[in-house]
């Protein structure tokens, strides 16, 4: 079943709208405070990643759109547990794509290649229905996300909102437990 569309809802609405925190280095085309341009974020489509778009002006189906092309099918999540492809969404925004699956495969105990193929998709089809199952693999998940995330220098400036986010997510992911 495809879940694209509820939970771009969901992810977008955790981005929110334009944001230019000069604080925060996504805002910038450089990646990094005080390096490019402060262009800003919207629905978590952010200058660093895409440092030719013109972020304000930004529409929700563009974003839609980006977020289908360069997160959800670069991580398969029509082939992934509802939950756990809420859970890689929302990091695969928030922390990039790469991030997000490398915790993927480090949860999933094959090796971190960067890519969701057959070795990996396998390996969450037997996890997944081994005991404790989806829920194991989110709790796992979720944990490395939360201990990268900690460790961040930005975590003090942001902390708050991403722990929010991070416990939020647990609750978001009950209705595609059995989907």
């Amino acid at each position: 079943m495809n879940n694209f569309d509820s939970m771009f809802d969901l992810v977008a609405g955790h981005e929110g709208e334009f944001s230019n925190i000069t604080e925060d280095p996504g805002n910038w085309t450089g990646g990094k405070v005080g390096v490019g341009t402060c262009r800003g974020t919207k629905f978590g489509i952010s200058a660093a990643a895409y440092p030719d778009i013109d972020i304000v002006n930004l529409t929700l189906d563009e974003a839609k759109a980006l977020y289908r092309r360069d997160y959800w099918d670069r991580f398969d999540g029509d082939r992934l547990p509802g939950a756990l492809a809420l859970l890689v969404f929302d990091a695969a925004i928030n922390n990039g794509t790469g991030r997000a699956v490398s915790w993927l495969q480090d949860v999933a105990s094959v090796p971190q290649d960067g890519v969701v193929g057959p070795e990996t998709l396998a390996a969450v089809d037997r996890l997944a229905t081994a005991p404790n199952g989806t829920t194991g693999l989110c709790s796992e998940f979720l944990a490395q996300r939360l201990t990268f995330m900690a460790a961040l220098p930005t975590w003090k400036t942001f902390g708050l909102g991403w722990a929010r986010r991070l416990c939020k997510l647990p609750f978001e992911t009950l209705p595609y437990l059995e989907r």
